[in-house]
């Protein structure tokens, strides 16, 4: 098959969305398939620093950014859709990543014309909690065409049960397919040392780790995890708090709520990790926390648990199910003294915390290696391509 991925940005800093999908693409193009992301060079602060508009090929996938333009929270391209206008016929299934943005209306546009089936990934935005914010102007978009992209869908991909059941009465009515996303496991069988963290951060050379890895964001549940540290912090001297990942407008506020809660000098804000620095930051770390108002999936709660770390989560988080049943994490609630108690819980009973780290990683390999993810990912794709012969969609998976 040749596969279309459509998506605003692949940016490192936009976190999740430009991860999985090009993931997804790598997995799927390790299958023997044609798989190309088309995209801009949009950057949160100016443009990424690649070639425009011409093919790339990385990992076994071909990749082609195209210059974005005014209005930049739109993330537009002209030249994307001169492209796709040449080319789009030539596909056989189209993967819209995240809704109300340029690539949304043109793809759906294009593929409503040429007759190319798509499958969207609304990537947590039909989530009431998100849905609700900015609603005048969104729902202006959905009037304009988001509406109608998600109506004529051939598919709505979720990668949860949770996201389904909330989402679903926002998203048109169309066919709704369950594939999780995966976890790239290179690197986390073993870990770099601690010590490679340890150097960077001296600061927490001695202590335990509880660490927090996602973009500084309002909907993290950060105000939740600042003071349950603190909590825990008065009474035991040897914790720490590693704040890990790019600032989405709440680095400021953060930093005020150490000071409120008296903790400044036991919290490292280390900005976003790669590589072998995020590998090491799991191996320095005991608990990891995610407290998340609302998280479509949660990516770095997977390599967490591959990493083979316990972890902390809300019941906002959509896949608190899948971890909860294979016992590598405990759920709470988004509430202050829940999420105290849980982390206290693992770091008070070591027994406690190798057991659910074994466990972790048990679930880990058992739902989430890119390798069994990209089967369920061909088989969504090969039904919604039959669409373009009219044979119908296979039942939701």
């Amino acid at each position: 098959m040749r596969i279309l991925h459509l998506i605003a940005t692949l940016a490192r800093e936009s976190g999740g969305p430009a991860q999985a999908c090009l993931e997804m693409a790598r997995a799927v193009a390790a299958r023997g398939h044609d798989v190309t992301i088309c995209t801009t060079n949009w950057a949160s602060k100016g443009v990424e620093p690649v070639p425009t508009s011409v093919p790339l090929q990385q990992d076994g996938v071909n990749i082609t950014y195209y210059p974005v333009h005014f209005p930049r929270f739109w993330k537009p391209s002209l030249a994307m859709a001169s492209a796709l206008r040449r080319d789009m016929s030539g596909f056989d299934v189209v993967h819209l990543h995240s809704i109300y943005l340029f690539h949304d209306w043109l793809g759906g546009r294009l593929c409503r014309r040429f007759g190319v089936p798509y499958i969207v990934r609304p990537h947590g935005m039909l989530d009431p909690y998100i849905r609700a914010r900015h609603r005048g102007r969104k729902r202006l978009l959905e009037v304009l065409f988001q509406d109608r992209v998600l109506r004529h869908a051939t598919a709505i991909h979720y990668t949860s049960d949770v996201e389904r059941e909330i989402s679903q009465p926002f998203d048109g009515g169309a066919p709704a397919r369950i594939v999780p996303l995966g976890v790239n496991l290179n690197g986390f069988d073993v870990l770099p040392p601690a010590e490679r963290f340890h150097e960077r951060f001296p600061e927490t050379r001695g202590k335990r780790v509880v660490l927090f890895l996602s973009r500084l964001h309002f909907k993290k549940g950060l105000d939740l995890l600042i003071p349950a540290f603190a909590r825990l912090a008065a009474e035991d001297p040897s914790l720490h708090l590693v704040i890990a990942g790019p600032d989405d407008g709440m680095l400021d506020q953060c930093k005020a709520w150490t000071r409120r809660d008296g903790v400044p000098d036991r919290v490292s804000f280390t900005g976003m990790l790669r590589g072998e620095d995020k590998l090491a930051a799991f191996a320095a770390s005991s608990v990891f926390a995610l407290p998340s108002y609302s998280e479509n999936f949660g990516i770095a709660v997977v390599e967490a648990m591959a990493a083979g770390l316990p972890v902390v989560i809300s019941d906002q988080v959509n896949i608190w199910r899948e971890v909860q049943a294979g016992g590598g994490a405990l759920v709470v609630r988004c509430d202050e003294q829940k999420l105290t108690l849980a982390l206290a819980t693992i770091l008070r009973d070591a027994a406690l915390a190798a057991d659910m780290a074994r466990k972790a990683r048990d679930t880990v390999q058992h739902l989430y290696r890119w390798d069994s993810v990209a089967v369920a990912l061909e088989s969504m794709y090969e039904d919604a391509a039959a669409r373009r012969g009219g044979a119908p969609i296979a039942a939701p998976a």
